[in-house]
Order: C-alpha cells, then structure tokens, then sequence
C-alpha cells in the first residue's frame, strides 16, 4: 500500500535523508514482520539538520505589555532547521512520527512566566555535555512517539528501530535525593521545556530511560498525545506521591474533558472512584458522559463565579457548589479535588473537599498566586499535595494501562508541524476538547498500528474525541 511521503523533486540531501528515513518507516504498514523493515533505519544516514518548533531568543519580548490572554503563540512558534545533535550516554535520538500540545508549550510560545532561555541556559553550566542546549533557539515539545535512530554509550535497553514514546521526565540521578523518587532529584527537569530538542520536531534528543515501547494498537498521533497529561494523571491520583485513590473515592475533576482532566476521569472511572466532572460547556459535558462519568457539572450553563472582582472571592458560591456536588454524589463531599486550573477555582476546591480530604494541585492555568480560607483547611484537617508530573515508574505504569486498553487516548484533532502555532493557539484559547495531537513525520493520520484485532474491540474508546 502507497502512502504519501515528500517529493524527492528538488529536495536538497536533508530532505531526502529525512524521506529515505520516513519510507523505511513506513515500510512497516500492513507488513507481517514490521520489527524486521524498522531495523534498516539502522543503516541509514543521520541528517546533519532537521526541522523543528522552536521559539527564538531575540523574540522574547514581542508580547510585553500585553495581557495573557492576548498573546498570540502563532507569533513566536516557528518551524525552522537546526542542527542535529549526536546522542551523548545515556541517550537516543528519534525519529519522531507524532507529538502533541502541552499547555507548557502555551507557556514558551508567549514567555510566561518566564522566557525558557532562562531553563536552557542554568542547565548549559551543569556540564560540557549539557552546554548545546543553551542556545538562541529552543525546540520545543514534551510529547513523543516515533522510532529509535541511534543510541549512546552506554544503552543497553533500546535499539534502532525500537517503536517507542517518550516521557518528559529529565533526571540526571547523579545526587541521593532523586533515588526514592526521581522527581525530588535536584537536576530533574521536563524535556522540551526545560531542556532543548524536545518532541515538536522530526527528531529529537532524549534520555534513554524516557523510552517505553508505543502501545501497538495505537496510531502515532494517539500514542504521542498522551504521555505527559496521562503520567501527571496518573501521579495526581493514584500514586502514593499524590491523593493514593482508593475505590469508592469521590473525586473531583476540574476541566474533565480536557488534556490532563480527560485522562483523571477514565483513571477515576478504571479505578472504581466516582468522578463528579466539571466543565464548560454542554458539548464536554457529553464527552465526559461517553466516558462513562454520570456526574457532571456544567459550570457556565450554571452560572458559577467564584470571584465577585479581581480581587475578591465568593464564599456564597463556593458553598453554592458545594451543595450542587451533594446533590449529585447523595450527600458526600470530594475525598479528593484534582486541581490544576488554579486562581479562579483553588478557593472553592479548598472549601468543598471533605473533611480529611486531598486537594491535589499541579499546574495554574488560570494564574498561579492561590488564595484560600485557611480556615477551612487547618480546622478541617485537609491537604494540599503538590505533583509534578511523573517519575520513571509511575510514568510506566500509566503507559501499561494504555497498551492494555483500561485508558484510552483522548485526541481531538491533529495538526501538522507546520501548522503547530495553530495548534497551540487553539489550547490557549481553551478552543479544543481531550488532546491536540501534531504529525511530526507522520504524513496522515492512522498510520502505525500494528495490533489492528486488539484496536478493534476497544476502537470506540479510542475515537471517543475525534472531531470535537
């Protein structure tokens, strides 16, 4: 079967490089020993360059003055080549067929709250092999899923032409701290936003332990999208490092159709929780009821503002909400809140968790300076965890549940790499439902499935967000 792939006409020796690479990839659709055709990816020349997303030093101050919501990422997101770092030990590098939008790629494309120049250039004084990352462009993108090129010294785990995603999780462990739980470790850092050479991009750099294999059932869009929101999920709820969900928990889930939200419903729903969804619209309160969520509320349409100004909240509305959540759950307050919106909502998510409940907090979408009633929280005897997405082992386990169809991929749509700008617009504006997903190398959609009977009975699940 032919597949589209980029003209050879005029391609300079990049470009046909990078096509010679693609064209063995895709030799493996619809073949009965893809391993096998994956492995001449082995013998095949490394591009000098490769086009990327990046943002530039000499742009990071295009948007000051103006208000977040205003900044445009179309503005400072830019597909451009650069050059192609050799892995160094410990490392890979990959051809990448997919990626996917993160809100921490919002965050670099319009330099809040800080340009990323800032990450790359205190990781660049860390060590002569980390010194490349400190440069006048950053590529970005902390999703991948694509096909291993070349290891460093020292792998031992994967090798050319290994199908795999990536985790975002970069940890040097060369200290005590980070041996418990990786992301204590005080050189621990999120690839693609933190570090340079992330997974918007043909290629990318990563560590070797960021590698897990790709959910064969899955094409490469859907098993790119949801590495970072499904591990932080993942941390959030069900580690011991966050809320410890056991069954019967009710759990509160802010944005539940969202990137990060829409992974905390189907964890809640798998782990026998009982979610009580809040969104915005009618449309994802539909989604979250296709995920099997029976509780939902729709915040607009209800009319819930928990702020009277900007510089004053609402008690009345918090407990306006707190007595709709009983009326859904027959009485019970949240054990547990799943908080990542931030400002607009920590207030209220403090004031309805149940006595000796969780409030669990990653991310601050709507603004990061919280504000609560301590009262509420000290006389009640709540916590408030922090987590950050994943370490290595909790990443894992949440990439399993994938491959074993108990979580489905949430991608709405996808985007090409050049139409990446867009695609992180639409998350800034809150425009999209579940994942946005980007074709790296990927010509189309679909492609990359390699267990076609196991997709089958679970197709509807993965679906479940196309076209909304």
């Amino acid at each position: 079967m032919a597949y589209p792939c980029r003209p050879r006409a005029g391609a300079d020796e990049r470009e046909v490089e990078v096509q010679d690479i693609l064209e063995t990839i895709m030799a493996a659709e619809g073949s009965a020993q893809p391993e096998r055709e994956l492995a001449g990816v082995a013998r095949l020349p490394v591009p000098q360059s490769y086009r990327g997303v990046v943002v530039r030093a000499e742009e990071t101050q295009i948007f000051d003055g103006m208000a977040t919501r205003d900044k445009d990422p179309r503005k400072a997101l830019h597909v451009q080549d650069v050059p192609t770092p050799q892995p160094g030990p410990g490392e890979a590098l990959v051809a990448v067929m997919a990626s996917a939008i993160n809100y921490n790629t919002v965050w670099t494309s319009i330099f809040e709250p800080l340009p990323t120049f800032k990450f790359l250039q205190r990781y660049g004084r860390l060590s002569e092999l980390t010194k490349r990352h400190d440069l006048p462009y950053h590529v970005v993108g902390s999703d991948a899923a694509g096909v291993v090129l070349r290891t460093g010294p020292g792998v031992t785990r994967w090798r050319a032409g290994d199908e795999v995603v990536a985790h975002c999780l970069s940890v040097e462990l060369e200290e005590a701290a980070g041996h418990d739980d990786t992301m204590l470790d005080p050189q621990q850092r999120i690839w693609g936003f933190e570090t340079n050479f992330g997974g918007l991009a043909e290629l990318a750099i990563v560590k070797a332990n960021q590698l897990m294999p790709k959910p064969r059932h899955l094409s490469w869009e859907e098993a790119a999208s949801p590495g970072l929101v499904n591990s932080t999920a993942y941390r959030q709820l069900v580690s011991h490092h966050g809320a410890n969900m056991k069954q019967g928990d009710v759990v509160l889930i802010w944005g539940a159709s969202g990137g990060l939200g829409s992974y905390a419903t189907q964890m809640a729903l798998t782990g026998g929780a009982i979610p009580v969804c809040v969104v915005s619209s009618p449309e994802k309160a539909e989604l979250c009821r296709r995920m099997g969520a029976e509780l939902v509320i729709d915040r607009a349409a209800e009319g819930f503002r928990f702020w009277k100004d900007e510089q004053t909240q609402d008690p009345d509305e918090w407990r306006r909400f707190g007595e709709r959540i009983r009326e859904l759950t027959g009485g019970e307050d949240p054990d547990i809140v799943f908080e990542h919106p931030g400002r607009e909502t920590f207030g209220a998510s403090v004031f309805v968790t149940k006595r000796g409940g969780t409030v669990v907090t990653c991310a601050s979408t709507s603004g990061y300076q919280h504000q609560y009633d301590n009262r509420y929280l000290w006389m009640h005897l709540k916590r408030i965890v922090g987590s950050h997405f994943a370490n290595y082992r909790e990443a894992w386990e949440a990439n399993r549940l994938i491959a074993l169809g108990k979580i489905h991929p949430t991608v709405s749509k996808t985007y090409s790499l050049e139409q990446t700008g867009q695609a992180a617009y639409e998350v800034h504006r809150n425009a999209h439902q579940g994942k946005v997903g980007v074709r790296c190398l990927a010509p189309t959609d679909g492609l990359g499935v390699r267990d076609p009977e196991f997709r089958g009975r679970h197709e509807a699940g993965i679906n479940r967000f196309r076209g909304h």
